[in-house]
């Protein structure tokens, strides 16, 4: 399934400055259970080796490769399930009402479910782009996780600094921009930056 955001795809994103003074580019996604399934589910089944996830937080990074592809995707009460074997993690997506004798307060159940999705470029001090990804919010504006996307200034499999970009790991970004924005041509600015730094 794809989705655009409104009736005309939106070129601009939207420019926000976070809290360590970085600027990013955020492109706004619909936040509903089954936009949210039908992408995490795409990119865990299809691009498990490729990304890395977990919430990204001031005081703690958390970032996980996936062992395999996922064992097991599911929904229950609006939590999206994904696990790989053992290791698993949970994200409320959607409609949570707890158990029938144990129901979710209502605003509980509104802090936790995921209340804004966006894919979003991190831009260096250049304006250019040093790294992107997808991030979830939960309804206090809390991040849920973080999908951190192939990044053409490191190394697949070290996270190394390369000498020089390797522009095919945009790839993903630019399917996921055409699929979920619309937006089917490649932005010049994505291949602008000359290379990974922490500005």
């Amino acid at each position: 399934m794809t989705r655009k955001v409104g009736s005309e795809p939106e070129h601009r994103p939207r420019r926000a400055v976070e809290t360590d003074g970085a600027s990013v580019d955020v492109f706004p996604l619909p936040a509903d259970e089954e936009t949210l399934a039908a992408l995490l589910r795409d990119l865990f089944e299809n691009y498990w080796r490729e990304i890395t996830f977990g919430p990204i937080i001031e005081g703690a990074a958390y970032e996980f490769k996936a062992p395999s592809p996922p064992t097991h995707i599911g929904l229950f009460d609006g939590y999206l399930t994904i696990a790989f074997g053992a290791s698993h993690f949970h994200i409320c997506i959607g409609a949570h009402k707890g158990a029938p004798s144990h129901p979710a307060p209502p605003a509980l159940a509104r802090h936790r479910r995921t209340s804004r999705a966006e894919l979003y470029r991190r831009l260096g001090r250049s304006g250019a782009p040093v790294s992107w990804g997808l991030r979830l919010f939960n309804g206090a504006g809390e991040q849920q996780i973080t999908v951190l996307l192939p990044n053409p200034f490191l190394d697949q499999d070290s996270d190394k600094i390369l000498k020089a970009p390797d522009w095919r790991r945009l790839a993903l970004w630019d399917r996921l921009r055409a699929r979920w924005l619309g937006l089917d041509e490649p932005d010049p600015l994505d291949r602008s930056g000359d290379g990974f730094r922490h500005d």
